[in-house]
């Protein structure tokens, strides 16, 4: 039977945070969102399609989707079958596909056209909570306004033990507790670069981690 991993005992979270971002970011210098768009719609659409979907696989579908669909305007007026067929492979694609067409149609109504710019006014739109809104304020906007927290970062800030929570939305307000604001957009990205690099689900890499002395969960 495996050893199973005991953690180490380490100073509070407010005390390791500035060494965690501080190594996350030596070895992630590059680090941005991994969704290719072109604005701010085409980053909303992606985002909304790579709900428990990869990104590598979204990004394998945008580039007709965006090719036919070129607007607001046009997804608001899209046939629903072509639509859902051409997100299909994303899963859930009938919610998926219906949810953009509904948030397209607000963003036509509404908002000229034009992807909304406030967090209160993203949430009115289909489809669309904090997750995906943090994603289109902070990458395309340089909105700080919150942290972006998916399955990655989810599970890192637990390991990490940056949060107790398993609530997306408390697990956020723990997160900028700890972090300045002005690093709130790049922490997701760091923690969502190292899950998928370093930390993998299955099967952490502790030894080549560059903060597994900063984390109570490493084998190392």
């Amino acid at each position: 039977m495996a050893k199973k991993a005991t953690k180490k005992r380490l100073p509070a979270a407010s005390k390791r945070m500035p060494e965690i971002l501080e190594r996350l970011h030596e070895a992630y210098p590059d680090v941005k969102c991994e969704l290719n768009h072109r604005n701010a719609l085409e980053l909303l659409v992606a985002t909304i399609l790579s709900a428990q979907c990869t990104d590598a696989r979204v990004n394998m579908v945008t580039p007709a989707l965006f090719e036919k669909y070129p607007s607001a305007e046009a997804f608001a007026n899209a046939d629903i079958t072509e639509l859902e067929e051409m997100v299909r492979s994303t899963g859930f694609y009938r919610n998926k596909a219906s949810n953009i067409q509904e948030a397209c149609r607000r963003i036509v109504t509404e908002y000229g056209g034009e992807v909304p710019q406030t967090m209160d006014e993203l949430l009115t739109l289909k489809g669309v909570a904090r997750k995906t809104a943090n994603v289109v304020l902070g990458t395309w906007f340089g909105i700080a306004d919150g942290v972006v927290v998916d399955t990655h970062v989810k599970r890192l800030s637990n390991k990490l033990a940056l949060t107790k929570e398993s609530d997306p939305i408390k697990i956020e307000k723990d997160l900028m507790k700890l972090t300045p604001q002005s690093e709130w957009v790049d922490l997701s990205h760091l923690l969502i670069f190292h899950g998928r690099r370093v930390c993998n689900a299955r099967k952490p890499n502790c030894a080549e981690c560059t903060i597994n002395h900063l984390c109570p969960s490493s084998q190392v």
